[in-house]
C-alpha cells in the first residue's frame, strides 16, 4: 500500500488525498466525479481509481463549493396548513428525490414580503425555487427570475416557468352545473384579494353568468382558513340559493356554520368548493368541488425547474392542467324556501 493511502487510513479521506495520490489538482478530482466529460478519460480513470483505493467518499458539502451546485431545491407555499398543498408538497418532493435532490419547504404566511425575503435567502443554498400562488407582483417575479431560477404555480408572469391549473374552466362548470339544477342566485365567495388564481375564477363566472340567466354576486374577499367560512356563509344566507367557494377549506368553515344555523345544506343552499383536498368526500354532507391533479402540478414544476438549472430545457415555459367537477351531495336542486336574510350587516371580509 501506498504512503499516502496509509496515511489516509487513519482518518476519512478528503479531496487533497486523492488528488495527490492521483498526481493531479483537487478542481481535476472534482471535475472528474461530477462532471467527468471535462477531464480526459484517462485521468478519469486515475482519479477514480485513487478515489477507490482510499474509500473517498464526496461530501454534498464539498461539491457544493467547488461547483456552486446544492443539489436542493426550496418550495415556498402561502400555508402549510392548507391541505391543497399536500400534494403539491407531495408530488414536488417525489420528483426530486428521484432526481437526487432535496426539497427545503418554506411557509410564506400569506406574505409577498415573506416571499422576497426567503427568496433572497435562499440564493445560496438552493439551485433553484418553487413558487406556489405568490403573492408577489409581476414586476418583482420578473426581477427575481432573473437572478435565480424560479418556477410558479398558478401564476402567470412572461418570461418566468409557470404551471398553472385551470381552474377558472373548473369555474364555469360549477356554474353550468348549479344552473342546470335550477339555480339562478349564484354567489361567489372570493378568496384573498391579492390572490391571482381568484381574480381569474371571478373573471370566468362574470364572462359566464349572463348567458345562462345567473344573478351572480360577490362575496369577500375573504381569507382562505375555515374560520373565513363561517362570516362568509353569515354573509351569504338569503341572498342566493348556490354558493361557489374560493377553496374547499372556507366552504368546510360554510358547512359548519350552516348546520350551527340549521341551514340545510344543500335543501336550503347548494355549496360548491375547489380543489378537492383531503376530507372534501368526507364532511357532511360531502363537498361539491372543482378536482385538479394538484400532485401532477407539483411534478411538472420541479421537471421545469431543473430543466431551467441543468440549462437542457425543450423551450416549454408554461403548462396548463386541466380541472373538473366532481358532483358530491353538497349541491342540489333550487327550491322556492330560501331562509330570511340575517339581520346584521354583512362583514368586509378581508384578504391578505
Amino acid at each position: 500500500m501506498s504512503e499516502e493511502v496509509d496515511a489516509a487510513s487513519r482518518r476519512p479521506a478528503t479531496i487533497g488525498d486523492v488528488a495527490r495520490l492521483a498526481g493531479v489538482a483537487t478542481s481535476t478530482v472534482s471535475r472528474a466525479l461530477s462532471m467527468p466529460g471535462r477531464v480526459s478519460e484517462a485521468t478519469r480513470q486515475r482519479v477514480v481509481a485513487a478515489a477507490a483505493e482510499l474509500s473517498y467518499v464526496p461530501s454534498s458539502h464539498a461539491r457544493s463549493l467547488v461547483s456552486g451546485a446544492t443539489r436542493t431545491v426550496a418550495l415556498l407555499v402561502p400555508d402549510i396548513a392548507n391541505p391543497f398543498y399536500f400534494g403539491l408538497i407531495r408530488g414536488a418532493q417525489r420528483q426530486l428525490r428521484a432526481a437526487g435532490y432535496a426539497q427545503l419547504l418554506v411557509d410564506t404566511e400569506e406574505s409577498g414580503e415573506i416571499e422576497a425575503e426567503t427568496i433572497d435567502l435562499m440564493r445560496k443554498s438552493a439551485d433553484g425555487v418553487i413558487l406556489a400562488a405568490s403573492r408577489l407582483d409581476e414586476r418583482q417575479l420578473a426581477a427575481l427570475a432573473q437572478r435565480q431560477p424560479i418556477v410558479t404555480v398558478n401564476r402567470d408572469v412572461p418570461g418566468v416557468p409557470s404551471v398553472i391549473l385551470d381552474t377558472p374552466d373548473g369555474a364555469r362548470q360549477a356554474l353550468l352545473h348549479l344552473r342546470s339544477l335550477g339555480h339562478r342566485r349564484i354567489a361567489y365567495v372570493a378568496g384573498p384579494a391579492d390572490s391571482w388564481s381568484n381574480a381569474r375564477r371571478w373573471q370566468a363566472l362574470q364572462e359566464a353568468a349572463p348567458g345562462l340567466g345567473v344573478e351572480l354576486q360577490h362575496s369577500g374577499p375573504w381569507m382562505p382558513h375555515a374560520e373565513a367560512g363561517a362570516t362568509a356563509a353569515d354573509a351569504v344566507v338569503g341572498t342566493a340559493t348556490a354558493c361557489i367557494v374560493f377553496n374547499d377549506v372556507i366552504a368546510f368553515g360554510m358547512l359548519r356554520r350552516l348546520r350551527e344555523r340549521g341551514v340545510r345544506v344543500p335543501d336550503d343552499l347548494s355549496i360548491v368548493g375547489c380543489d378537492d383536498v383531503f376530507g372534501a368526500d368526507f364532511c357532511d354532507p360531502p363537498l361539491t368541488t372543482i378536482a385538479a391533479p394538484i400532485e401532477e402540478a407539483g411534478r411538472v414544476a420541479v421537471t421545469m425547474l431543473l430543466d431551467t438549472i441543468a440549462g437542457t430545457g425543450s423551450g416549454r415555459t408554461r403548462a396548463v392542467l386541466p380541472t373538473y367537477l366532481r358532483a358530491r351531495r353538497s349541491s342540489g336542486p333550487a327550491t322556492d324556501a330560501q331562509p330570511a336574510p340575517v339581520s346584521q350587516s354583512a362583514p368586509s371580509g378581508s384578504g391578505s
